[in-house]
């Protein structure tokens, strides 16, 4: 039974349609950035706050729910390869640590799915750029709150620096069915891939750099997420410039995940 929920095709398929829909996420926080980056007005959003202007738009109810129906399936994806290891990792300590990080992926885009629908059903803010002042507010008022911060805001950097290294290293090609592609589609992929992991990089470093600072002047307001980066990013010298080259590594990210969604081997 295990072994067969493990390698369903609806597992497949599953985590098909939520890269893509990833994907499509990550495109669109890139168009609301890089509008502002051009000087259209407006605001940089995270990936909430996305969803919420798109809501605004005619139909955008119908589109966000296939975007939580897409969050939902990446999740569902992801906790099937934690707990049954569709991956094979196996249950030494890198095995075991590669599904942790797997089952972490499919909480947070099974929240991402929640809130979504929250946003349709019109209980959602979305990109309420108060939210992480406020958890981070909460956490550091428990025992030993400023290391829990601290810690959270390291792993970020971590995850960043990761991401760096999967950029400069070419590592992300080993999930990709490589042989069922042409010579060109291996070219942009590749493209897509080193761009869009050093765009996340830099976001998630910043990120992860403000809540360590968060967590040293026990200053919630230091908190930021994906939108607090990029605002960041547009503060410094040519400010729009950086911030649009920050939101094409992101459209680069977002297209790296729909080739994966095609290609990658789940």
């Amino acid at each position: 039974m295990t072994e067969h929920v493990a390698q369903s095709t609806w597992v497949e398929r599953s985590g098909r349609f939520g890269l893509a829909t990833k994907g499509f996420s990550y495109i669109l926080v890139a168009v609301i950035a890089l509008r502002v980056a051009v000087g259209g007005g407006g605001q940089t959003e995270s990936r909430e706050g996305a969803l919420k202007t798109l809501a605004d738009e005619p139909f955008g109810w119908l589109l966000l729910v296939l975007v939580a129906f897409g969050f939902g399936s990446y999740a569902m994806w992801r906790f099937a390869v934690a707990i049954f290891d569709r991956d094979a990792e196996g249950d030494d300590a890198k095995g075991i640590g590669k599904r942790l990080g797997d089952l972490g992926k499919g909480l947070l885009y099974a929240g991402l799915a929640v809130l979504t629908i929250s946003v349709v059903v019109g209980a959602g803010g979305g990109g309420d750029s108060g939210e992480e002042d406020r958890a981070t507010a909460a956490i550091l008022d428990v025992p030993l709150g400023q290391w829990i911060v601290g810690a959270i805001g390291v792993a970020i950097v971590g995850a960043g620096v990761f991401n760096a290294y999967r950029a400069l290293s070419g590592s992300f090609r080993k999930e990709l069915r490589e042989e069922r592609m042409s010579g060109a589609e291996q070219s942009w992929y590749t493209a897509f891939g080193v761009v869009g992991h050093l765009a996340r990089a830099v976001v998630f470093c910043l990120i992860g750099v403000f809540l360590v600072r968060a967590a040293w002047q026990y200053d919630p307001d230091e908190a930021i997420g994906l939108d607090g980066a990029l605002d960041k990013v547009a503060g410094e010298a040519y400010g729009p410039y950086l911030l649009g080259a920050v939101a094409l590594g992101l459209a680069a990210y977002g297209l790296f995940c729909l080739v994966q969604a095609r290609y990658r081997d789940v």
